[in-house]
């Protein structure tokens, strides 16, 4: 059976193949297109199709257009044209004004006939809307393998809910509690976000801030913002006015927008991240009381917030916590896709627990791709006898390595295959990276890849969780070890890090293996190999920004290039 799944309903746009209950290709269309979140968020392009995340899917499993038995769309118009409610602060025309809906409804219910005239052929029977929090839930529970589990979404918005508890149960989903527009956590995060003077898409930006600000400082005034409540919480929509471009409502409360370099910023920061941390613990054991199990599933784009994934699963009720590698809205692909084929399965064959939790799923080259690309750009290559040693050592020598290996990772995050890879013993590599390979803020954090083998010597991992493969808490170093790496140490002595086993990744855990001979680390800095723009995808992608940048090695499968 082949599932096809699609997300463009607002960004990240994305899409998913799923063959006989397996998740066998993923991609989000800003790895090809080489736009940030593969598009802009309006009202009139929901229609705007990941043309290039769909043709790789179905290359990558030779698998026909016709051939498919279902295509899944993460969202449902009918949905929002009955929940929706407008609002007061929106602009004419725009989202949530009455003509802005309809333009938005309208270009959605174009999506079937495109989708049918992009792949010459007719999908109109075989197509299916499913609700984008159901789509969310799906594709965190079905991986997890469990068979019963909690569900806990949170995101900006989806048709117009913003939060889903409930509880999912050899494939069937009970929705315990939504939470609607205009309280939404992910808007909240967006809007505040501008304010520290970022984008709306910098929710990671205000996260890596908050370890610099004292949040006792702002507390007072974000619980006049947001506060939790039972199954839920509040947003003051009179304050944030999250439709409008300016902050006369957040001025009011907090004074005049500012950067991130003052202490009032970066305290307030630091409240935003502690009220979101006390909202999941909230919703998590509201969920745990009404129907108890042993596991819960996050996901959302809130679901990327690793410290409040951390204290949900050190704090809350549950012995085992899972977060996909997307649990953003490109993750809605995969989700739409299985809850899909789950509806079409036969009866006892659900799908509960038997999708790969892999998130190696995109596109891969061959050794001819790669020689072909580097004769292009005029570069000599060299081929060690092993390129992970080689890798290792120039990294233990203080050099910067671009690692660009096998299938390139699905998710937000640099998993090992299209990383950065920098020595985190180096206590200037940070400001290195930042400023002049980056180009971003210098307070920004690193992860460190660990194997797993070692981490539990040099992290406090406390609960177990298979979601350490992609980068989803912040476990404390131990603080016996800080003084080691400390080029992956937040403020607060904690580290997002991503634990590597031989099974999920065998050449960057040999790579990782290797620098613990040489330097006695078992650990690397691992940063996404971009510059200011998608991560890479194509060995073409890797030497452009090879050449743009000031990293010093680049690896392509079993070649290296140097300066």
């Amino acid at each position: 059976m082949h599932v096809l799944g699609i997300n463009s309903v607002y960004h990240e746009s994305s899409a998913a193949l799923i063959v006989n209950g397996q998740i066998v290709a993923a991609a989000e269309e800003e790895r090809f297109n080489r736009r940030k979140h593969g598009k802009q968020a309006r009202i009139d392009n929901p229609d705007e199709l990941p043309w290039s995340s769909i043709r790789y899917c179905l290359e990558w499993a030779d698998v026909h257009p016709s051939n498919l038995d279902a295509v899944a769309y993460s969202f449902d118009p009918q949905m929002r044209r009955l929940e929706y409610q407008s609002d007061p602060y929106a602009t004419a025309g725009d989202w949530g004004h009455p003509d802005g809906e309809e333009t938005f409804l309208n270009h959605l219910q174009r999506v079937p006939d495109a989708l049918s005239v992009g792949l010459g052929v007719d999908l109109l029977d075989r197509f299916r809307w499913i609700p984008h929090h159901v789509a969310h839930a799906a594709s965190a529970y079905y991986p997890s393998g469990f068979d019963r589990a909690g569900i806990l979404v949170v995101d900006g918005i989806g048709e117009a809910v913003t939060a889903l508890l409930g509880q999912y149960e050899r494939g069937r989903l009970e929705v315990l509690q939504r939470v609607f527009f205009p309280d939404s956590l992910g808007f909240l995060w967006e809007k505040l976000s501008r304010f520290l003077g970022f984008t709306e898409y910098d929710a990671c930006k205000v996260m890596g801030l908050a370890a610099y600000g004292d949040p006792d400082l702002m507390r007072s005034a974000i619980h006049k913002l947001v506060w939790s409540r039972d199954g839920g919480f509040g947003i003051d929509a009179d304050l944030l006015q999250f439709r409008r471009r300016d902050f006369d409502g957040l001025t009011s409360l907090l004074g005049s927008p500012g950067t991130w370099l003052g202490e009032r910023e970066q305290s307030l920061a630091a409240a935003l991240q502690m009220v979101t941390e006390e909202i999941f613990l909230s919703l998590a054991r509201y969920i745990h009381n009404c129907r108890p199990a042993d596991a819960l599933c996050i996901a959302g784009g809130v679901g990327l917030n690793c410290q409040a994934n951390w204290v949900v699963k050190e704090e809350g009720p549950y012995e085992r916590v899972y977060v996909p590698s997307a649990p953003h809205d490109a993750g809605t692909a995969i989700g739409a896709a299985l809850a899909c084929a789950d509806e079409h399965a036969e009866p006892g064959a659900e799908l509960a627990g038997s999708p790969t939790r892999s998130p190696y799923l995109g596109p891969a080259f061959s050794a001819e791709q790669v020689d072909a690309c580097l004769r292009q750009h005029g570069l000599d290559a060299i081929r060690p006898a092993c390129i992970e040693r080689e890798a290792a050592r120039q990294i233990a020598e203080g050099k910067i390595v671009a690692w660009f290996q096998g299938r390139m990772e699905f998710g937000p995050r640099a998993l090992g295959n299209r990383s950065l890879l920098a020595d985190p013993r180096n206590p200037e590599i940070r400001e290195i990276l930042n400023v002049k390979v980056k180009h971003r803020e210098v307070y920004r954090p690193f992860a460190p890849s660990v194997l797993a083998e070692r981490a539990a010597d040099w992290l406090i991992l406390g609960r177990g969780s298979d979601s350490y493969a992609y980068m989803s808490f912040t476990p404390p170093v131990r603080p016996e070890r800080i003084a080691q790496v400390p080029a992956v140490v937040h403020r607060d002595g904690t580290a997002r890090a991503q634990v590597v086993t031989a099974e999920s990744n065998p050449r960057f855990h040999r790579l990782l293996r290797e620098f613990e001979e040489l330097t006695g680390v078992p650990l690397v800095l691992n940063t996404s190999f971009n510059d200011s723009e998608p991560i890479v995808c194509s060995p073409a992608d890797a030497v452009k920004t090879f050449l743009a940048t000031r990293i010093d090695t680049l690896v392509l499968g079993d070649v290296m290039v140097t300066r």
